[in-house]
């Protein structure tokens, strides 16, 4: 018996142990789901995902970022079926789809861009100062009396 845990999970970006684990709960799933899509990690800080969206125009296509989600839409325009053009063969799928992607706090979406059929989706770590590690140094200080609310003990 199979169980099919893909609906539960979903891609996440920043987390890579989670996608880690989420790609090997899902390895030998029946099927990819639709669109195609590649996760890429170009540097320290940066990252792209990469979609295979064959036969949609860019007017097509939608990206919105809310909260910490990037949620990626396409509506397919309706065809003008002419006469003249008949299919043997129709493999090349352009159907509407959702696809989400969980993003983490410190992930930002910065830019997007469309070539030869590939939905390209920047993305940037941002970590704020005050969550960056910073070295603390370990001073020393001789017979120094212990401060309590800005006050001295007297010593007995």
């Amino acid at each position: 018996m199979r169980y099919d845990f893909s609906p539960l999970l979903r891609s996440s970006i920043g987390f890579e142990n989670l996608n880690r684990l989420v790609e090997f709960a899902t390895r030998g799933a029946e099927g990819e789901a639709y669109p195609p899509y590649n996760i890429e990690k170009l540097g320290e800080d940066a990252y792209r995902i990469q979609m295979a969206v064959a036969g949609f125009s860019r007017d097509e296509l939608d990206l919105t970022v809310q909260e910490n989600t990037l949620i990626v839409t396409a509506r397919a325009a309706a065809e003008t079926e002419t006469k003249d053009r008949t299919f043997l063969h129709r493999g090349i799928a352009k159907r509407a789809f959702e696809r989400r992607f969980q993003l983490a706090d410190t992930i930002k979406v910065t830019g997007a861009s469309f070539e030869n059929g590939l939905l390209n989706i920047e993305l940037v770590r941002e970590v704020p100062e005050h969550k960056k590690p910073r070295k603390v140094e370990i001073g020393q200080q001789l017979g120094a009396q212990p401060v309590i609310e800005g006050q001295k003990l007297a010593a007995e």
